[in-house]
């Protein structure tokens, strides 16, 4: 009952701060969407921070185990990255409340919160750093190239979020593995990585 209970919560701070955002969000908000008393919150989580920090933490280790499985199971590099962004774009594509709370109110929710967020990106950019290692790398790239890309990344997920246009995501995979690509492989080199990674009909900028 208590995990059910949890789980409810957890659910709730999404669906609730997606709606409101986190500094309007009240214990009385996530409490009514659960369906749980206040007595109980207050068994299960300190605060309003504590609740949330539990369920980015919870929502985001469920997106960084799901890149990580599909990056694992590529053959190569260039086939890797692609697949854990399909599966990163993909799965806040299908969760708009997760995808809200990991991406945009993490950031209004004080440095502990950014602290794990930057954690996060930073298990992304070691992925996209394993392009330095590749053996038809081009020039050597600065220490700091995958940050910036994840940081990129980021920057453009969190814009079509905030525009409620976060079903479209998928759509954004061929040019961000293009711009990951072309960053330590060359334009020419990643554009043939890209025609032969994605799915027949994909282009850049969205269109098909």
């Amino acid at each position: 009952m208590i995990q059910s209970q949890r789980s409810r919560v957890i659910a709730a701070v999404a669906d609730v701060v997606a709606e409101k955002g986190y500094q309007a969000m009240t214990v009385a908000d996530i409490t009514a969407h659960a369906g749980v008393s206040r007595k109980t919150f207050y068994e299960l989580f300190r605060d309003k921070h504590d609740c949330f920090l539990v369920a980015y933490e919870t929502v985001a280790k469920q997106l960084v185990d799901t890149v990580a499985a599909s990056y694992a199971k590529a053959g190569s590099w260039p086939e890797g990255v692609a697949a854990g962004l399909a599966a990163f774009l993909d799965t806040l594509a299908a969760e708009p409340s997760f995808a809200r709370m990991c991406i945009v109110e993490v950031l209004a929710a004080g440095p502990e919160a950014v602290k794990r967020r930057d954690a996060v990106m930073g298990s992304f950019a070691s992925y996209i750093a394993e392009g330095a290692r590749q053996p038809n790398a081009g020039e050597a790239t600065p220490p700091a190239t995958a940050e910036a890309i994840v940081g990129a990344i980021h920057g453009v997920v969190q814009s079509r979020i905030l525009q409620d246009r976060t079903k479209e995501l998928p759509s954004l995979a061929p040019d961000l593995l293009y711009l990951v690509l072309s960053a330590y492989l060359g334009r020419a080199e990643a554009q043939r990585q890209l025609d032969r990674l994605m799915p027949a009909g994909a282009e850049r900028g969205g269109r098909r």
